[in-house]
C-alpha cells in the first residue's frame, strides 16, 4: 500500500480510485448499505467507550446489549468478539504491526479497533474468513469512512492468509527473548509476564506455569454465584427460573452458571440473597469467618468494602452469629453499591460507613474482633474478567499502591482487638502488593503474628475437596495463601491471615 494515497493517521483513497479507475455505483451515496450487523457494531462501540473514557467492558456491554435489544445468538457474538478482543488485543496488534506499513499509533484509534476485532474473527473465532472480511469492512465503512473502510480490507486480507499456528510461530521467533515470546504470545505486558513469573516461583509453584496462567487469563470465566448463608441454601439458589447451576469445586456457598443465563434473572440474585462472586473471593472471606477466636466475637469491620460482594457474605456469616459488619468505604458511590450488596439482610446487621480506612486504627483503636483488608491492588488476578487492566496498567502504579496497602494493613492491626483476626486480602498476585507489603508492616510491630491461612482455608472447603497451594517452604510465607486461574478455577487471590497478640 503506497503511502502517496494515505494520510498519517491510516486514512486512504485506494489505488484505483485516485488513479480515475475506480468502478462508480449506480446507486446514490444515501442509498447504498453503509451498516454492519448490530452485534459487530455493539462490540466496536464498546472498544471505543473502554478505550475513550477508560471504562470496563463488563460495565459498559450489559447495558448496552439490553438498550440495543441484543439477546441470545446476537448478545453472545457481540459478547465473544468484544472480550476476546480485549483479551487477545497484544497479540493481534504484534500480528497487524506486521501487516500495516506504519507504526500502530499513527492509525486513528477507531480504525485500529475495527482492525482489532477483524483480527478476533479471523484468528480467534470460527468466523468464516469472507464474513469476517466483509462484514468488518462494512462496519469500518459505518463507523469511520470509505477510506478507512479500504485499508481494513487490505490489512485484514493479508492477516487471514496467515493461519494462527503460523503467526505464533513468528511472533515467537521475532522476540529478542523468553519472557518476551510469552507476553507477545500469551497477550500480556512484558512486565505483567516477568511478575507472573517471578510470583509463581515466589509462592512455591513452577515459574514455567506462566503460560498455562497466561492462557487461562485469556479464556472467558464462567459465572459464579454465591449463596449467602442464612438467606437462601446454595441448592436453592436457581429456583424460579430456568437457569442450570453446578456446585463449586472449592467453597459451600458456590454455585456455577451452567448456561448463558443472565444471573439478574434469578431471583435470589435479583433480591440480594445471592449475588455474582468469584469462588476465590467467597473463600477467603469464608476462612476469615472460621478462624477460631478467644474471648468476643461479636464486632466485624470490612475496611474497603466497595463494590461489596465480601462484605455481603460477611454479613450473611455475621447475622448467623449475633455479629454485626461495619462495612467502610471511602467512595460514597462503592459505598452505595455496598448498600444495595447487604439489602436483603436483616436490619442492623450492616452499617455502611464513608470513610478514610487509613484513619479508622487511630479513630477506633481495637474495637473490633474480625478486620478485613481487602486492598486496592492492580487487579492482575481478575485479568480474565477486566481484561482491559493489563493495557491500562503500569509498573509506576504499584509505588502509590503497595503505600496505601501498608498503611490500611497497619490500620487493621490497630482496629482490631489483642487477640483479634486480620485478613489481608488482594485481588493480586504481584510479591510487591502481598508478601512484601505483610512484611514491610510486620518489621515495625511486635504485637502480631502470622497464622496458618492454608489451613484455615482448608477447612472451609466443600466437604471432600482437596486444593493445590503449591510447596510449602517451611518458612513463614508458606502460611500464605495464593489462589491461580489455572490451577483453580478462580481469580488470582491472596490471603494473608494475622493475629494482634
Amino acid at each position: 500500500m503506497s503511502d502517496d494515497r494515505r494520510d498519517d493517521r491510516g486514512r486512504q483513497r485506494g489505488a484505483a480510485r485516485s488513479q480515475g479507475r475506480g468502478h462508480r455505483s449506480g446507486q446514490a451515496p444515501s442509498q447504498r448499505s453503509r451498516r454492519t450487523d448490530p452485534a459487530r457494531t455493539a462490540a466496536f462501540d464498546v472498544l471505543r467507550e473502554v478505550d475513550a473514557s477508560d471504562a470496563y467492558a463488563n460495565l459498559v456491554l450489559p447495558p448496552l446489549l439490553r438498550e440495543r435489544g441484543l439477546t441470545g445468538r446476537d448478545a453472545a457474538f457481540a459478547t465473544e468478539v468484544c472480550y476476546g478482543t480485549l483479551r487477545l488485543r497484544g497479540r493481534y496488534d504484534a500480528i497487524l504491526a506486521a501487516c500495516v506499513d506504519r507504526p500502530l499509533d499513527r492509525l486513528d484509534p477507531d480504525v485500529l479497533d475495527v482492525l482489532r476485532l477483524g483480527a478476533h474473527q479471523l484468528l480467534g473465532m470460527r468466523v468464516p474468513a469472507h464474513a469476517a472480511v466483509s462484514e468488518t469492512v462494512g462496519l469500518a465503512r459505518d463507523r469511520v469512512g470509505a477510506g478507512p473502510a479500504q485499508m481494513v480490507n487490505a490489512v485484514l486480507r493479508k492477516v487471514g492468509r496467515t493461519t494462527l499456528a503460523e503467526w505464533l510461530d513468528r511472533l515467537r521467533d521475532d522476540a529478542p527473548d523468553q519472557v518476551t515470546a510469552l507476553a507477545t504470545v500469551g497477550s500480556h505486558p512484558v512486565w505483567i509476564t516477568r511478575a507472573l513469573r517471578e510470583a509463581l516461583h515466589g509462592n512455591g509453584r513452577d515459574a514455567g506455569e506462566v503460560a498455562d496462567l497466561l492462557e487461562a487469563d485469556n479464556t472467558a470465566p464462567r459465572v459464579t454465584l454465591v449463596a449467602r448463608p442464612g438467606l437462601v441454601d446454595p441448592a436453592a439458589l436457581a429456583d424460579g427460573s430456568d437457569a442450570r447451576l453446578e456446585a463449586g469445586r472449592l467453597a459451600p456457598s458456590a454455585r456455577v452458571l451452567a448456561s448463558g443465563a443472565d444471573p439478574a434473572a434469578l431471583p435470589a440474585v435479583a433480591d440480594g440473597r445471592g449475588g455474582v462472586q468469584d469462588e476465590g473471593s467467597q473463600l477467603v472471606t469464608l476462612a476469615l469467618a472460621a478462624v477460631p477466636l478467644d474471648g468476643p466475637d461479636a464486632r466485624w469491620l470490612d475496611l474497603c468494602a466497595g463494590p461489596g460482594g465480601k462484605a455481603a457474605l460477611l454479613g450473611a456469616l455475621a447475622a448467623q452469629r449475633d455479629a454485626t459488619l461495619v462495612a467502610n468505604e471511602v467512595q460514597p458511590h462503592r459505598a452505595r453499591l455496598v448498600r444495595r450488596g447487604v439489602r436483603a439482610l436483616p436490619d442492623g446487621v450492616v452499617d455502611v460507613r464513608t470513610g478514610d480506612g487509613r484513619a479508622v486504627g487511630d479513630d477506633e483503636p481495637g474495637l473490633y474482633d474480625r478486620v478485613l483488608v481487602d486492598a486496592p491492588c492492580t487487579g492482575l488476578g481478575a485479568l480474565r474478567r477486566r481484561p482491559e487492566s493489563r493495557w491500562r496498567r503500569t509498573p509506576a502504579d504499584l509505588g502509590t499502591l503497595t503505600g496505601l496497602q501498608a498503611e490500611l494493613l497497619a490500620s487493621a492491626l490497630d482496629a482490631v482487638r489483642p487477640g483479634g483476626v486480620v485478613a489481608y486480602v488482594t485481588c493480586s498476585p504481584h510479591l510487591a502488593e502481598t508478601r512484601h507489603v505483610v512484611d514491610d508492616v510486620l518489621r515495625r510491630r511486635d504485637d502480631v503474628e502470622r497464622l496458618d491461612a492454608r489451613a484455615a482455608v482448608r477447612d472451609v472447603l466443600v466437604p471432600g475437596a482437596s486444593i493445590d497451594l503449591g510447596a510449602d517452604d517451611g518458612g513463614a510465607h508458606g502460611l500464605d495463601v495464593q489462589l491461580w486461574p489455572h490451577v483453580h478455577g478462580t481469580d488470582a487471590m491472596h490471603l494473608t491471615l494475622l493475629r494482634r497478640r
